[in-house]
C-alpha cells in the first residue's frame, strides 16, 4: 500500500464516520426536542376567576369553557390543582374538533385570609399543560 492509498483511505473513512456523527446529532435532536404544534385549545370563559370575598367552609364553584380549536378529537387527560382545597370535575367524553367543554372547579376554604390557586388542564393534543387560576378572599 502506497501512502497515497493510505490517505486516501484515511480521508474516506473520516468523512463516513463524520457523516455518521452529523446523522446520529440531528436524529436524536429531533427526538429530544420534537417540533411544537400551535395550541388546539380556545378558553371561552377567562383563565382568571376571581370569587370575592366567600365564607369559611362553604364551598364556591365555577366553571371553565372551551373550545377545540385542533383538527383532531380531544380528551383531557388529566386535571391537577395545588391543594386538597381545589377539587377538579371534567368532562370524560372525547371533544371533536370545533366542540365545546367544561371543566369545573369547586374550591373548599379551610382558613381564612386571600388565596390564589393555580389548576393545569392536561389534553390529548397537547404536550404542555393549559393553566387556570382561582383566587379570593376567606372571611
Amino acid at each position: 500500500m502506497t501512502l497515497r492509498s493510505l490517505r486516501e483511505t484515511t480521508s474516506l473513512a473520516g468523512n463516513a464516520f463524520f457523516a455518521s456523527i452529523m446523522f446520529y446529532l440531528l436524529l436524536s435532536l429531533f427526538t429530544f426536542f420534537p417540533p411544537q404544534t400551535s395550541p388546539t385549545v380556545e378558553w371561552l370563559s377567562p383563565t382568571t376567576h376571581d370569587f370575592g370575598d366567600i365564607r369559611q367552609g362553604k364551598p364556591v364553584s365555577v366553571e371553565f369553557k372551551f373550545k377545540n380549536t385542533g383538527e383532531a378529537p380531544m380528551t383531557i387527560d388529566n386535571v391537577r390543582t395545588t391543594c386538597g382545597c381545589t377539587s377538579p370535575d371534567w368532562d370524560q367524553e372525547v371533544i371533536p374538533p370545533g366542540g365545546d367543554g367544561l371543566i369545573k372547579i369547586e374550591f373548599s376554604a379551610k382558613k381564612p385570609g386571600y388565596f390564589y390557586k393555580k389548576i393545569t388542564v392536561f389534553f390529548s393534543t397537547q404536550r404542555k399543560g393549559e393553566k387556570l387560576y382561582i383566587e379570593g378572599y376567606v372571611e
